[in-house]
């Protein structure tokens, strides 16, 4: 196992503490490249005052997840790439498992750690997926002719998205039951900011869901797949309209727009007003 071969990749927002903890639950031997989709160079200045083994590049904007891990994957020198989501803690032997998987599986694309979805009764610790949860992913940088994520997407789907890439192109996804790592899950982001972000996750799950379908099944076919969540939203932002209900009536309109910004072909232009 050679550190050296490593970086490990994490796109930020407002994600000061969480990342924290991601960062201290890795080895200090590995490089690491904090994407901070803002211009907040105070938080560049203190990440990389006190980790000198840590580069934080700030994107001037919030260019989201997509956008953001192509940003570090395609800077990044080394052999492979872990890339992680700011609210993971790496457990002990994660690092090691997935250098020991890498080597026993060397036609691999991606790697992921236990998803329970993925197993069987089989005693195979790592079994070949079509898919892998986003949230801590290995790369075989040498398999991607710097080529990743659909920059399309803002938030939602790209994971997806890309292991749809990878087996499309014949490649290998493997998920290995004896690497673990610790996902908080929607948890990147302060608190203080959850009725703007909830907003925010509704417009792009729904943008990204007929945007995504509409790449692999064509318009038709995406359009028949999201119509029942179409008429859903739209009766169900009427309802609590009606019933004063704002903050119902809110995400319901959120995914409405989404929707109907994707069946439209608008780009994903919605952002959260967070200061």
């Amino acid at each position: 196992m050679e550190l050296k071969d490593l970086t490990v990749v994490i796109t930020t927002f407002k994600s000061d503490v969480k990342v924290l903890s991601c960062i201290n639950s890795l080895p200090r031997e590995i490089k690491i490249l904090i994407i901070e989709n803002s211009n907040n160079q105070k938080f560049k200045e203190e990440i990389e005052k006190n980790y000198s083994q840590v580069e934080c590049i700030l994107t001037g904007e919030n260019k989201g997840y997509s956008v953001a891990n192509n940003i570090g994957l395609q800077k990044t020198k080394t052999k492979y790439a872990l890339l992680l989501n700011p609210d993971t803690i790496v457990t002990k032997d994660a690092i090691k498992n997935f250098f020991i998987a890498a080597e026993s599986k060397p036609d691999f694309w991606l790697l992921g750690p236990e998803n329970k979805d993925n197993f069987d009764t089989s005693e195979n610790n790592i079994v070949e997926v079509e898919n892998l949860k986003g949230f801590a992913l290995f790369f075989n940088l040498k398999k991607f002719d710097n080529t990743f994520f659909d920059e399309n997407y803002f938030l939602y789907f790209e994971e997806i998205d890309l292991c749809k890439k990878v087996t499309n192109n014949n490649g290998k996804i493997y998920s290995d039951s004896n690497i673990i790592i610790n996902h908080e899950g929607a948890g990147s982001v302060k608190t203080t900011l959850s009725e703007e972000l909830e907003n925010n996750r509704n417009w792009h799950w729904m943008w990204s869901t007929f945007y995504f379908h509409k790449k692999y099944k064509g318009f038709l076919l995406a359009t028949i797949i999201i119509f029942p969540k179409l008429i859903s939203s739209f009766i169900k932002t009427i309802f609590y309209q009606i019933i004063f209900n704002k903050e119902k009536r809110n995400i319901y309109y959120h995914r409405l727009s989404g929707l109907i910004n994707s069946i439209l072909g608008k780009r994903s232009w919605y952002r959260p007003t967070i200061d």
